[in-house]
This record gives C-alpha cells, structure tokens and sequence, in this order.
C-alpha cells in the first residue's frame, strides 16, 4: 500500500492558515469598533478568500514563471493536479505570491460586492492576521530546500557569519530572511498602524507598502528563478511585481481616502 508523502511546505501552509485565520477572529473579538463583523460572516468570507490566494498564486505562476505555461493553458485541469504522469502524489508545486494577492483582491471584491462599506474592513483583517502566518510559508520553503539564496561572495562578512551550505555552495538563508523581514517586520508595521490610524483600508495600505519593499530587499539575497533570470536594471521578477503591488497599494489609499469623506459627510 503507497503512503502519500507529507511535504513540509504544505504543513506550513496549513499552519499558515490556521493561524491568519484564528488571529482574525481575536481581532474581531478585541476591537469589534474596527472590525464590525460577525464571525460566521467572516468565515464565510475567508473561504472565499482562501479560494481566490490558491487559484490566484496557482494561475499566476502559471503565467509568469512555468516555462512550459501553453501546455497548461491547453490543459488546464493539470494545473491543480496533485500528481504526476506515473500517478504518484507530489503535491501542487509553483504558486506565485503576487498571483495570490490579485486572486486575493478579486475574491474580497466578489463577496463584498452587495456591501462594498465591509470590503475595507475584510481586508484590514487580512492585513494583520497574514503576515505571522507568512512566516511558516516561507520556513516550509526552507525545509524544502527551495527559493534558495544567492551564492554568498568571498567578501561579505555577513554572509559568512549567517550563510548556509547548499549542495555545496554558501548560500544567503533567503527564506529566513524573507520570513523576518516580510513577516515578522511587516506584522509590526501593520500593528503600529492599527494604534495610530482609525481609517479603514489604512493596514492593508501599510501592509502593501511594507510587503513590497520588504520583499524588495530580500529579492537581493534570494536566488533569481533559474527560468527568468534578471531584468533591467539587474531586477528580478519579484521585485519588478513588487513595484507594482505599490501601485495597487496606493490605489487602495485613494479609495479608502474617499470612502472615508463620503462616511464623514453622511454622519
């Protein structure tokens, strides 16, 4: 009888979840001024987006790193399927963060589309319960051996001191690195914006602009994607989608700007 292998990625990715989720609700519960939503209503609603981040980093990666990305699009039920041509399990391999934000976007607006007044409040909620679940995302890649980090130069004391060994190679901890700076810096962004603000859709600003020039400076550290190699002015992909989200970010502050004057001028 075959055992279906357990892969660490997917483990940190379901502790992952669990924790976004379960940070939420306390944030219901301890400030329900903020966040006036009823807990069955938010777990309905973080099923939806649950569904748009795995449909959304799937797809994305399918897009924008697989090489081999018109063979999916030709067969496209083989993006979500979990195993290969011999019928072994190997799990769904390639998911694209940035995929999983817009997916993420689409999939708030579609369920708040009858009350757009909560869609700010959704995804405030994200903001502060994702970014300690992130941390596991990217120990699981650690794990894992991949989205490993750039060869170390001879040069750099830092890198010696905090390097790892990788199939022979001295290798920057990149995923390590990214869990701190993209979470655990990102998680204290987000909660200094909680104490100082009052607007909704201000933290899911605060957690677009931290996430992309956190992941900017990681994407220093962390080995370009062998398939996609760097761009103009030395930039990887990553940090090119990064640039973006910072549009979309600042797009949202215009939103919630004039979401919140229109709710000023109504009371």
């Amino acid at each position: 009888m075959n055992c279906i292998e357990v892969h660490w990625y997917g483990l940190a990715y379901a502790c992952a979840i669990v924790i976004a989720f379960y940070m939420a609700l306390r944030m219901i519960q301890k400030d329900p001024k903020r966040f006036p939503i009823e807990r069955k209503e938010f777990e309905s609603y973080f099923l939806w987006a649950e569904l748009g981040i795995v449909l959304g980093a799937r797809i994305g990666y399918i897009l924008i790193y697989e090489p081999n990305s018109g063979y999916y699009l030709t067969h496209f039920w083989q993006i979500f399927n979990p195993f290969d041509s011999h019928g072994n399990f190997v799990g769904i391999r390639g998911m694209s963060y940035h995929g999983g934000l817009v997916g993420f976007l689409i999939a708030s607006y579609l369920y708040s589309r009858k009350d757009l007044k909560k869609l700010l409040i959704y995804l405030d909620l994200i903001a502060i319960s994702l970014p300690l679940g992130y941390v596991f995302g990217r120990i699981g890649n650690f794990l894992n051996q991949e989205l490993v980090g750039r060869v170390v130069p001879k040069d750099s004391h830092l890198g010696q001191i905090i390097g790892i060994m990788v199939d022979n190679q001295l290798r920057y901890p990149s995923q390590l690195i990214e869990a701190f700076l993209e979470g655990v810096i990102v998680f204290l962004m987000v909660v200094w914006a909680k104490k100082h603000t009052k607007t909704h859709g201000l933290l899911i600003v605060v957690y677009g602009l931290g996430y992309s020039l956190m992941r900017f400076i990681a994407e220093f550290y962390r080995e370009p994607d062998s398939q996609m190699g760097v761009y103009f002015l030395n930039l990887s992909m990553g940090q090119i989608l990064s640039l973006f989200m910072v549009i979309v970010s600042l797009g949202i502050l215009l939103y919630a700007t004039k979401n919140s004057k229109k709710i000023k001028e109504n009371q």
